[in-house]
């Protein structure tokens, strides 16, 4: 059977070694996640924010688009109807 003062000090080892163990597993977290971005940037991997930037900045775009074919087709109208005149 186990002795009490061996439970009791085998306790307090592992008690004391949980604050070292959290310590490690935050160093290994922000270790890892520095490796991650810089493998991800190697990559040209966008982040979901640069992502949906690019994306609205892409509807803009596409928006600006037809409303210049709108008044290329306007314009062009305007034009035929000038020339069918003289």
């Amino acid at each position: 059977m186990l002795n009490n003062d061996f439970l009791q000090e085998l306790s307090e080892r592992l008690a004391r070694l949980v604050p070292a163990a959290e310590e490690l597993r935050a160093d290994a977290r922000t270790k890892i996640e520095q490796t991650l971005k810089q493998a991800l940037s190697d990559l040209d991997v966008l982040t979901t924010e640069e992502f949906e930037a690019q994306s609205r900045a892409l509807q803009r775009a596409e928006q600006r688009v037809e409303e210049l074919e709108t008044l290329v087709k306007d314009l062009e109208g305007r034009l035929t109807e000038l020339e069918s005149k003289l």
